[in-house]
């Protein structure tokens, strides 16, 4: 049996305190099934006072030079270095991504984003233009209010936390109470870095009381919340009631059009990954594979090919590809979703609902064929390991099918022809388009067009999601 860690202590105003309720929350290891750690069951009353702390700290902060608030994410950046190798042992016990695998993308992403908006702070021009007698600046918005997932849960605190801290917002953040504990260990590095107390604080809980709070809060000056649809469109609802900003990322279900000439084998491949990175539990997944129809059992055969390469085991097995869903909750949706795709008469080329393993939350790399687009699995975000190949007549058939979800965060073309790619890539109504396998730019802008969310994170812009914008008149 695992010993329990004690992290049951909430930060506020740069110090680990007592939340305000005796509630605690159990984190898991879905690999194990074993309680791992304790945290606190925050409260209504936690978040006042974590605001009160960064309502207080906001004018001091916020009055630094960019270079000075650089050169206190400098320092982060440096420490979270060193604790790189802790940081992804964290991450994947709590979450189940592989070890190789959380190493590059679970840290590796975000350590570079941290060092990405120290030198963005540094360099930002905050007086944007002069236009005539008008002297346009932009100023942090204040007090910012972060809600984190628990798919990448390091990586999306550090999109909202130091994109906003850069700008010179202060910030409270509610982290995931499924896998909390990285967002722990980076606030340990915070603080001994020397963070000025009250410029981040993070308050655990539930959704619906510590989130609910952060949201509806009347001096909190704008919430990014990362999530659900559903939750999202509930975030934007209590936020609007004191007419606050609102950031949000959300689901998606996104496309990958594979045209005519391209390289099948290559596109498969990559397409394959893309739907199964993190055990299929990524917003940007690719989990719509439309090809030409007369060639899907070609490339049902070649999907399933690559998709038994995906070793299904323990994150510390070197041998693995897909860990264990976050969740027996997560687990059991996956696998409801696999149901239904039978019972709505879609091919089931790969089974992964029996893995084999009596231990874990584990479901295997699962592809289906010859999905229409009235199927529940071709609709609706499964978060899960299941790729859903589906036929289309020709280039316009395949866009307008790509066009049809109700979300729009990624994408993908491939063809044989780069131009006729990208000429792809603009019809598709979705924040963001891989070509030909291209690579992921963490310092481009990220975010959805539809019900996928509003606004953008990474980069530049996503500094200037946490910024106002002020006409001086002279």
């Amino acid at each position: 049996m695992t010993d329990i860690l004690d992290r049951t202590q909430i930060y506020i105003d740069g110090q680990w305190v007592a939340s305000d309720g005796p509630g605690r929350i159990e984190v898991r290891d879905p690999a194990t099934e074993e309680v791992i750690a304790e945290v606190a069951e925050g409260t209504a009353g936690d978040v006042d006072r974590a605001v009160a702390a960064a309502r207080a700290a906001f004018p001091a902060w916020s009055s630094l030079s960019g270079a000075a608030r650089g050169a206190h994410l400098e320092k982060i950046s440096a420490l979270a270095n060193e604790r790189a190798a802790d940081l992804t042992a964290t991450v994947s016990q709590e979450m189940g991504m592989p070890m190789r695998l959380a190493a590059a993308v679970q840290v590796g992403m975000p350590l570079k984003n941290i060092a990405s908006y120290a030198a963005l702070a540094a360099d930002y021009e905050f007086d944007d233009r002069q236009i005539g007698n008008a002297l346009v600046v932009r100023e942090p918005i204040g007090v910012v209010g972060a809600l984190t997932p628990w798919d990448y849960p390091l990586h999306q605190v550090v999109l909202k936390v130091f994109a906003a801290l850069a700008a010179g917002c202060t910030v409270v953040l509610k982290p995931t109470e499924v896998a909390p504990l990285v967002t722990y260990a980076l606030a340990d590095i915070a603080d001994e870095a020397g963070l000025p107390p009250g410029v981040f604080n993070v308050v655990s809980g539930y959704g619906p009381v510590v989130g609910e709070a952060i949201a509806a809060h009347p001096d909190v000056d704008m919430v990014s919340f990362t999530g659900s649809t559903r939750a999202g469109k509930r975030v934007a609802a209590v936020a609007a009631e004191t007419v606050k900003k609102v950031a949000l990322e959300l689901g998606g279900k996104s496309a990958n059009i594979i045209l005519d000439d391209a390289d099948l084998t290559a596109a498969v491949a990559d397409g394959v990954s893309k739907c199964f990175l993190n055990s299929g539990q990524t917003c940007t997944a690719l989990t719509r594979m439309l090809v030409p129809a007369e060639r899907m059992p070609e490339v049902a055969a070649l999907a399933e090919q690559v998709a038994r390469k995906f070793t299904v085991g323990h994150p510390g097995d070197a041998a693995s590809k897909l860990g264990p869903l976050v969740s027996s909750t997560q687990q059991a949706r996956v696998r409801a979703y696999i149901d239904t795709g039978v019972a709505e008469g879609a091919e089931l080329v790969l089974d992964g609902r029996d893995t084999g393993l009596g231990t874990g939350y584990f479901v295997g790399p699962t592809i289906f064929s010859g999905v229409t687009e009235e199927m529940t699995i071709a609709r609706e975000e499964i978060f899960g390991p299941v790729l859903s190949i589906m036929g289309y007549r020709d280039e316009d058939d395949a866009v307008r099918i790509a066009n049809t979800s109700e979300y729009g965060l990624s994408g993908g073309v491939w063809s044989a022809d780069p131009q006729r790619a990208e000429a792809v890539a603009r019809r598709i109504r979705t924040g963001q388009v891989y070509i030909n396998g291209g690579a992921f730019n963490t310092d481009a802008p990220f975010g959805g067009y539809k019900q996928s969310g509003i606004g953008r994170e990474g980069g530049v812009s996503g500094l200037e999601e946490f910024l106002e914008i002020k006409t001086i008149l002279r």
